[in-house]
């Protein structure tokens, strides 16, 4: 049972952390690092239509996350280790109000009073070429460990990455199994709407600096029995002066079904996407991108952007929401509209959006950010119905203290409202505190 297991793979992590640096005759513990990061969050979140059971979702949790990072052994091949425990306590939760935060796992009728990971990872260098097998927190633009509650999203698997080339970073890998922010099990890697999984993700790809201002990208992935996805991306930032710029950011996806999900009776085992389909079929099919501009000056930051997602189906990653494990859901996608309720992701869906920020530290405030986001999306096609239209926005203050014995510190305070015709209507607040602590 959740409720009354007890983390002992918290405390293995530190038992590892303690014998590390106690063993400093092991050529790989000069450069090792370790450190216990702390979030706190408050989660709020009310469905105003009021026809969901329950209507509204609150709870508050705790979440330690110790890690362990060790340097690599002297030779041409050096070898290493890292680790991570994971444990997350519930500070505030209870019956009708544990619903959908996908912050805290199911116990019972209620929310579990704690839970635990652990996950360690080897690790081998040559030259500036680093393989790494274990668990894994990938940050690639068709694959992003969600990090949005008090635990991250991890996955297990292997992953190279090669720096060897100036200018040029290369990365490949295959995962197998993810863990959910909300879960203490493995599962297999899944698209929202399946009730099947996968046990293979191959990816590949690379980021090439054309020049100091110029980025280029491009990334493959296969979900194997889901779909292949290619991305292209381009980043360009002009500088005008000392205190401004000018940021162009492109993107571009295109996904298409592969093994069973390509064919019928794949899909009627289960091989299939939720959302809006061709003949309501379930086959992934989508082209999606964006651009966005941003403009910075001192400490203002203004962005305008558009985004068109194809009709064949919904964009798609990696979300593993609709297996048995419930605690497996909850991701991320490399789009900038994935924000706080929304993504605005749907087939069909054309969304326009604007973000401004501004920094406060010109006003003499170092550490204080103020952001507010708004996003209007049309055209989402919808089985049997007309198109549909949605909008949302958010705002975030953020605060992190720059000097004394809390130095790091940061408090957050964010404040969502979203209308959509393709669900209910949200308003959703959260709270949050973090604080990492230097161990090593």
């Amino acid at each position: 049972m959740l409720k009354r297991a007890i983390p002992t793979a918290f405390l293995l992590a530190g038992s590892l952390c303690a014998q590390a640096a106690d063993s400093a005759a092991h050529g790989f513990l000069e450069d090792s690092k370790a450190s216990l990061s702390m979030r706190t969050l408050y989660f709020n979140s009310d469905n105003r239509d009021g026809g969901a059971e329950p209507s509204k979702t609150e709870e508050a949790a705790q979440g330690f996350v110790l890690r362990y990072e060790s340097g690599f052994t002297q030779g041409t091949v050096g070898f290493g280790i890292d680790a991570q425990a994971l444990l997350g306590v519930t500070l505030d939760s209870g019956t009708g109000r544990h619903n959908g935060s996908g912050m805290i796992p199911t116990d019972g009728d209620g929310a579990a009073d704690a839970w635990s990971s652990f996950g360690p990872t080897a690790k081998m260098r040559i030259s500036k070429t680093e393989f790494r097998y274990g668990t894994l927190l990938p940050k690639l633009p068709i694959l992003i460990s969600n990090d949005a509650r008090v635990l991250p999203q991890s996955f297990t698997g292997a992953q190279v990455t090669s720096n060897d080339i100036d200018g040029l970073m290369l990365t490949s890998g295959v995962l197998d199994h993810a863990v959910g922010r909300a879960s203490t099990d493995r599962t297999g890697l899944s698209v929202a709407g399946s009730t099947r999984d996968s046990n293979k993700f191959y990816f590949a790809g690379g980021d090439y600096n054309v020049t100091k201002d110029l980025k280029a990208q491009y990334y493959f992935a296969q979900m194997e029995d889901f779909y292949n996805q290619n991305f292209f991306g381009l980043t360009h930032v002009l500088p005008i002066d000392g205190k401004s710029s000018f940021t162009t950011d492109l993107r571009y996806f295109r996904t298409t079904s592969t093994g069973a999900n390509s064919s019928a009776a794949g899909r009627a085992q289960g091989y299939r996407v939720s959302g809006y389909t061709e003949d309501n079929n379930g086959e992934i099919d989508n082209n999606t991108w964006v651009a966005m501009v941003t403009y910075a000056n001192s400490g203002h930051a203004v962005s305008l952007g558009h985004q068109r997602v194809g009709d064949g189906s919904n964009f798609v990653q990696p979300n593993q929401g609709s297996l048995i494990d419930k605690g497996a859901g909850g991701g991320s996608v490399y789009l900038p509209t994935d924000r706080m309720i929304q993504s605005f992701a749907r087939a069909g869906e054309e969304t326009n959006f604007v973000q401004y920020s501004y920094d406060f530290a010109p006003l003499g405030v170092p550490g204080l950010k103020a952001t507010i986001f708004y996003l209007k999306g049309t055209g989402i096609k919808a089985q049997n119905v007309g198109v549909q239209s949605e909008w949302e926005r958010d705002m975030t203050l953020d605060y992190v203290l720059q000097s004394g014995s809390l130095k790091g510190l940061g408090f957050s305070l964010r404040n969502g409202k979203s209308n959509t015709d393709a669900g209910w209507n949200v308003d959703q607040s959260r709270f949050i505190i973090n604080y990492t602590l230097s161990l090593l």
